[in-house]
Order: structure tokens, then C-alpha cells, then sequence
């Protein structure tokens, strides 16, 4: 088999069970988490690395921002082998009881972005595989962490999140908005691989405190969600296990 043409890696480069963060800095906060790290290939906003948490071998696979860049990135794991993948990333709540720093973990995703139109009709669910979402909140549960279990929407406009399709999303109870998970929970059911979505709160659209407003310092993300990822990516690696 050919080298993938993106993120640059072969049959024999990964494993079964993939962590697929959207930020490529977040691969480096998964894999010191883990041992026996090697980096396989590093390409536009794809960055790769093998690891092993608690015995178990897995790949983390960064997708950039969106749900174009993901699909991109299943479509190669897929190739490749990987059977079993968990999203590890950040939401904007939609519920003025979820706070930043909340966790979420998704039992669907509307398809408010354009890729998956190009795979299938919109009436077909983006729904995560009941395996893995079981995994994450067992994982919660093991680890005495509450997260808020719900439908949320995968969106393609990051800038365009006006208050009219916020409430209409808060009304539709919604739980949060992010821009991958619809695109991973579709490809993977397409071609017969697991998926499941767990992220970490970073802002609160409802009540207008989206990611970037105030003092985020150097970070992107305001302290309280920062803190919080460290955890989100523990429930992540501990549900990985269980699956690999």
C-alpha cells in the first residue's frame, strides 16, 4: 500500500485504536501522558505519534481545524488499519448550566457543516459508536468525573455562530458546538469503524463568553477550560484502553 498522501504513514506504521485531538500541540500533552512515544510523521496540521497507555498501543493523530481536514484524516486511518478512533477536544456549551471547564461527551452530532452532504443525505444520524461512548463514561465514572452526556452540533463557521442559530441550538437542547465530530461519527459508521467524541468546555455561547473572549494570556483557551484538559485526555486514554 502506498504512503498515505497526507499524513504520511503506511500499513504497518499504526495501531487499532487512534486518539484524534484537533490541535497538533495537543498530541504532545496526550503522549506525555503515555510511554514508549515515537513520532511517526508530521505534515501540515497532521501530527502523529505511536505511544502505550496502560499496555496498550495506540496512535494520536492530530486533524487540524474543521471537518474537512478531519474526514481527511479518517479516510487515511482507515486505510491504514485503524479501526477504533476518540476524538479528545474543546466545545462551546450551549446550555447555561454546562460552565467552562465542563466536560462533554456526545451521543450525536447535527450536521451543521458541509462535508458529510458530500457522503450522504443530512437525515442520516452522525451518531458515535455505542462502544466507545459507553467507554468514555465509564471512564468518567471510574474516575469520579461528572460530565454532561447529550446531543451536540458539529459547525463549519466558526465566525458566523450568530445568536440566532445559538438559540436555536440551546432551544433544540443542544449541549455544545464544535467543528469535527459530525464528520468522524459519519466516515466511521461508513466504513465500519468505531468513534466516539469527548471535549472539554471553553467557552459558553449562551451566555457570550465564546473561546478567545477576555484574558486567555498566550493560550487560546481561558484557564479554567486549560486545566481541564489534562483530565479530559485521561478519561480519553483510560476509554482507549478499555477499547484496545
Amino acid at each position: 500500500m502506498a504512503i498515505q498522501p497526507h499524513l504520511r504513514v503506511d500499513e504497518d506504521d499504526v495501531h487499532d485504536v487512534a486518539l484524534l485531538p484537533g490541535d497538533p500541540g495537543r498530541v504532545e500533552r496526550i503522549a506525555a501522558q503515555c510511554d514508549t512515544v515515537e513520532e511517526l510523521a508530521h505534515n501540515r496540521e497532521y501530527y502523529l505519534v505511536n505511544a502505550e497507555y496502560d499496555g496498550v498501543p495506540l496512535t494520536v493523530c492530530s486533524t487540524g481545524v474543521g471537518s474537512p481536514s478531519a474526514a481527511i484524516a479518517l479516510e487515511e486511518l482507515a486505510a491504514v488499519g485503524v479501526e477504533t478512533v476518540i476524538r479528545p477536544g474543546t466545545t462551546g456549551a450551549l446550555q447555561s448550566d454546562i460552565e467552562i471547564g465542563d466536560m462533554v461527551v456526545a451521543t450525536g452530532a447535527a450536521k451543521e457543516e458541509g462535508t458529510t452532504k458530500r457522503y450522504e443525505r443530512v437525515e442520516y444520524p452522525a451518531a458515535p459508536d455505542y462502544d466507545v461512548l459507553r467507554a468514555l463514561v465509564d471512564a468518567a465514572e471510574a474516575n469520579d468525573e461528572a460530565v454532561h452526556v447529550g446531543p451536540i452540533v458539529t459547525d463549519d463557521a466558526f465566525y458566523a455562530e450568530t445568536d440566532e442559530y445559538v438559540a436555536d441550538w440551546e432551544d433544540a437542547g443542544l449541549l455544545a458546538v464544535e467543528m469535527e465530530a459530525a464528520a468522524l461519527f459519519t466516515l466511521a459508521r461508513r466504513k465500519g469503524l468505531r468513534a466516539g467524541a469527548i471535549c472539554t468546555v471553553d467557552g459558553n455561547l449562551v451566555e457570550g463568553t465564546q473561546k478567545g473572549s477576555g484574558d486567555v494570556s498566550a493560550d487560546e483557551l481561558p484557564p479554567k477550560a486549560r486545566n481541564n484538559v489534562e483530565r479530559m485526555i485521561e478519561l480519553a486514554l483510560d476509554a482507549a484502553a478499555t477499547l484496545g
